[in-house]
C-alpha cells in the first residue's frame, strides 16, 4: 500500500509521457474528426433557434397587426350596423306615420260617407213622409170633396167641366 500511495502522489517521468501523449492524440483526434462534426451541429443548431425566433417575432407582428385589422373591421361594422339600424328606425318611423296619415284620411273618408248615408237616409225618410202626408191629405181631402160633391149634387158638372177641359186641350 505504502508503495501504491507513493506511486500516486509522484508519478513517474514514463507515466506522465505516456499520459501526455494520450491526451495529445485523443485531442488530436478529437479536434480532427469530431470537433467540426460537433461544432456544425451547434452552429446549425443556433442558426435554427435565431431562425424559430425570428419567426416568432414575425408571426407575433403579424398577429398585432391582424389584431388591429380586425379591431378596425369590428368598428366599421359596429358603425354600419348602427347606420342600419338607425335607417330601418327612421324608415319604420316613415311608415308609421304614413300609416296613421292613411287612418286618418281613411276615417275622414269614412266618416264623410257615414254623414251623406245619414243625409241621404233622412232626405229619404223626409221624401216619405211628405209622399204620406200628400196622400193623406188627398186622401182626406177626397174624402171631404167626396161628401161634399154627394151632397150638393155638383159632382156631375165637375165631371162635365174635366171633360169639357180634356177635349179643348186635345183640340
Amino acid at each position: 500500500m505504502i508503495l501504491l500511495a507513493n506511486s500516486l502522489t509522484s508519478p513517474a517521468i514514463g507515466l506522465i509521457f505516456w499520459s501526455v501523449l494520450i491526451f495529445g492524440l485523443f485531442f488530436f483526434l478529437l479536434t480532427k474528426f469530431a470537433w467540426k462534426p460537433i461544432l456544425s451541429a451547434v452552429k446549425a443548431r443556433d442558426e435554427m433557434i435565431k431562425g424559430s425566433l425570428a419567426s416568432a417575432a414575425k408571426a407575433r407582428e403579424e398577429m398585432l397587426k391582424l389584431q388591429s385589422d380586425n379591431e378596425a373591421i369590428l368598428k366599421k361594422a359596429r358603425e354600419e350596423r348602427e347606420i342600419i339600424l338607425k335607417e330601418a328606425r327612421d324608415v319604420r318611423d316613415k311608415l308609421i306615420s304614413e300609416a296613421k296619415g292613411k287612418a286618418a284620411l281613411e276615417a275622414e273618408k269614412i266618416v264623410e260617407k257615414a254623414k251623406a248615408g245619414i243625409e241621404n237616409e233622412k232626405n229619404k225618410a223626409l221624401s216619405e213622409i211628405h209622399e204620406q202626408v200628400a196622400n193623406l191629405s188627398i186622401d182626406i181631402a177626397s174624402k171631404i170633396l167626396g161628401e161634399k160633391l154627394l151632397k150638393t149634387g155638383e159632382q156631375s158638372k165637375l165631371i162635365d167641366k174635366y171633360l169639357k177641359d180634356i177635349d179643348l186641350n186635345k183640340n
